[in-house]
């Protein structure tokens, strides 16, 4: 899919994906502390979109993004079609090498009656064919008035092609003496390695089509509606403001609106960043793609359908991929002044030429000068150094999807991250629990709390369930264990009725309890509390935690070494975030942000000096699509790892110390290429255009092949040398 503005919205009925997406998302049980999402206002409809503006944007999104070698314009062609031309171009080329010499150094060139004709056939194919992607590209370098490699590709082809289309009529039309050089060798074997170049670069390319259909997957196909008492069941592309629609527990919510009956906990981790689930009561807002926890609640559909969150989201994805796709690369700038050094010469050496020897010795000196600078090493200078350290990089766990990512790491200045997922695990456990009563014992609350939660698959429950086998607690069975909706759990163990519940449980019903030392435990807000309750007193409280990375703190320790600023942003509360950035040594963080948030603090650095931005949820994907570089946590969303440039295939932020390192090796590794594969013209040009010709010297198109076969070879084995370190 295109990364252009999205004018027109697909009416989409998505797949339901709920184990997937569900897997992903960090539930964080029902019976926690809630901080209030009243900041989150924004609501969700539904997306729709053209079918043939979406066909057409596949189309461009799959294309060409010319990258390092090649040109920032997007091509409209996908990967199947560039192999396609490259393979066939090959095939072509194999004849060419068997009827033709090169460039006068002689070869195969097989020659009989017919041959210059086939020649001329074989040349049409493979210009106007292997060369389309050149043209195309050329064309709008040229609208947009910056020549660059396209243009210097589709030079170069074009001269050499209607040279030598004028080389067979003069040599076998008209036999004129002496015979005209033909250069098919050069176009065909020019085209062959320009396209090879692209493919190379091409192994994967940030798609915001692709983070725009995971957006899409998070909501379910079908809605449930009430209408006149009844339940029906609606595609979701055909809700409407007003609808009333009902959600049980564990699906997914079907659109944005406000809830009119029922409460319940919601889990909007993936779509806010929000770390702890969200009690909803009624007139509270729900956000489509978010998921029920427990109740059965119904709320009314209040937004139109592109005031939606996720299209919103999905807006700034697409927007942000936009602006950062039309980035000039180095290679690019190169080709560019070599298009302008080669026209230039050429034109100053026919002219110069044309007064001392006259046309037939003006017009292959100035052809001579066009081809030599066609940049077949430069085509291939970068990419090949991106492939190597592509294939370093999955050595080390990076997953590189953009390659001039590693170009811009190299020039980073502010690191700025989401904490759920990215510097946290995402995973609660048991940090503390103590008992309130005399009668029971610390591990005695412990138990009674695994007896309620035993049958529970909440990450809360699993952090008292990881505690009790580690202390081998023998647990009594527990009966009629109920969901109190939106606060807890409610069971009988042993003859005896327990509650283990969140505080905001001490305001639905009369609980005995010490107030300043409930507040105190409440005032920790890096853990998430659940109280125990036995005939409305409170007899015990559990503490769990979301852990931080190992990985965490060196990631940390080496940005700020290398005079890097770390920037953690979060969609949690500010007192978790505190702790967080307090642990780590981050000096500068932001707390309680909406995704649009994230995208503004990234665009706002970004007038400082070069961003990467560091995360894994739904909430993440603009930001990862807006800033310079932008790192997917492995273990994340679809959504965040198809709006990123480079994925940390262990989830380990540690590797952002090797993608640095990385970074700076492919750096210099790109300019000595650039060097090696162009800096010859240097030399080469002036003296095809032949400046030493009063003292007999006069580049031949023969010496250029050479020097443009040993600059590849070079650039070749140089690129083979880079390590990580």
């Amino acid at each position: 899919m295109s990364k252009q503005e999205n004018k027109h919205m697909k009416k989409m009925v998505m797949n339901l994906d709920q184990e997937n997406h569900q897997d992903k998302n960090m539930q964080m049980g029902e019976h926690q502390d809630h901080q209030s999402m009243s900041h989150m206002k924004m609501t969700h409809h539904n997306m729709e979109m053209n079918h043939d503006d979406m066909e057409h944007m596949d189309h461009e999104m799959s294309g060409m993004n010319m990258g390092h070698g090649m040109s920032g314009h997007h091509m409209n062609m996908d990967m199947g079609d560039l192999n396609r031309r490259f393979w066939i171009s090959l095939i072509l080329t194999i004849p060419v090498i068997l009827l033709s010499p090169m460039a006068g150094m002689g070869g195969f060139g097989f020659h009989f009656s017919w041959s210059p004709l086939l020649l001329t056939i074989i040349g049409s194919i493979l210009y106007f064919y292997g060369g389309k992607p050149f043209f195309s590209g050329a064309k709008m370098e040229m609208k947009g008035k910056q020549p660059g490699m396209m243009s210097l590709i589709t030079l170069g082809i074009t001269v050499a092609y209607f040279y030598s289309i004028y080389s067979v009529v003069a040599n076998n039309v008209f036999h004129v003496t002496p015979t005209v050089d033909e250069f098919f060798w050069e176009l065909s074997t020019l085209i062959d390695i320009m396209l090879l170049g692209h493919i190379i670069e091409m192994k994967s390319i940030v798609s915001a089509g692709s983070a725009v259909d995971a957006l899409s997957k998070l909501l379910p196909s079908t809605a449930k509606v009430v209408r006149n008492g009844q339940v029906v069941n609606v595609n979701v592309a055909d809700l409407k403001i007003n609808d009333v629609v009902q959600v049980q527990a564990g699906e997914k919510i079907p659109a944005d609106g406000a809830i009119v009956k029922g409460t319940t906990t919601v889990n909007e981790s993936l779509v806010t960043g929000e770390s702890k689930l969200v009690s909803k009561s009624i007139n509270d807002d729900v956000i489509g793609g978010s998921i029920n926890n427990d109740g059965t609640f119904e709320f009314k559909v209040d937004k139109a359908q592109n005031d939606s969150f996720l299209n919103k989201v999905m807006q700034l994805v697409m927007n942000a991929s936009n602006k950062k796709s039309h980035a000039q690369t180095i290679a690019n700038k190169v080709a560019g002044y070599l298009f302008y050094a080669a026209l230039t010469v050429a034109i100053i050496a026919f002219i110069s030429w044309m007064f001392v020897s006259g046309a037939t010795i003006a017009l292959p000196i100035a052809v001579t000068v066009l081809i030599i600078a066609c940049p077949h090493a430069l085509g291939v200078a970068i990419p090949l150094v991106v492939s190597r350290s592509t294939a370093l990089a999955a050595q080390k766990g990076l997953l590189i999807r953009d390659s001039s990512a590693l170009e811009q790491s190299n020039k980073v200045q502010y690191v700025l991250m989401d904490k759920t997922g990215t510097l946290t695990e995402g995973n609660f456990k048991l940090n503390f629990y103590q008992t309130f009563n005399s009668h029971y014992s610390k591990d005695q609350i412990l138990a009674l709390a695994g007896a309620l939660e035993k049958t529970s698959s909440h990450p809360l429950a699993k952090g008292v369930m990881d505690e009790v086998a580690e202390k081998k607690l023998q647990l009594d069975e527990a009966e009629d264990v109920q969901q109190i909706p939106g606060f807890g759990l409610t069971g009988i163990v042993n003859g005896k009725k327990y509650q283990l519940v969140s505080s905001n449980y001490f305001e639905k019903e009369s609980v005995e309890y010490n107030q300043e030392t409930v507040n105190k435990l409440l005032a920790d807000k890096n853990n998430s509390i659940s109280f125990l309750i036995e005939n409305n007193q409170v007899i015990g409280v559990i503490g769990e935690g979301d852990e931080i990375k190992a990985g965490s703190k060196p990631m940390i320790d080496y940005l700020k070494r290398h005079h890097i600023q770390p920037v953690m942003l979060t969609g949690d509360n500010e007192a978790i975030a505190a702790s967080v950035a307090s642990s780590l040594g981050i000096d500068d963080y932001r707390a309680k942000l909406l995704p649009e948030d994230k995208q503004k603090i990234v665009a706002e650095y970004q007038k400082k000096g070069t961003t990467m931005f560091i995360g894994d949820g739904v909430n993440d994907a603009p930001s990862l699509s807006g800033a310079d570089v932008g790192v997917a946590i492995g273990a994340g969303t679809d959504v965040a790892i198809d709006s990123a440039d480079i994925v940390l295939v262990r989830s380990d932020p540690k590797d952002v110390v090797d993608l640095f390192k990385l970074a700076k090796r492919t750096a210099d590794k790109m300019k000595q290429n650039l060097w090696w594969g162009a800096g010859y013209n240097i030399i080469a040009l002036p003296l095809a255009a032949g400046v030493l010709a009063f003292a007999g010297i006069l580049l031949s198109p023969m010496v250029g092949a050479i020097l443009m076969s040993l600059s590849t070879v070079v650039v070749s084995v140089n690129a083979l040398t880079l390590r990580i370190g």
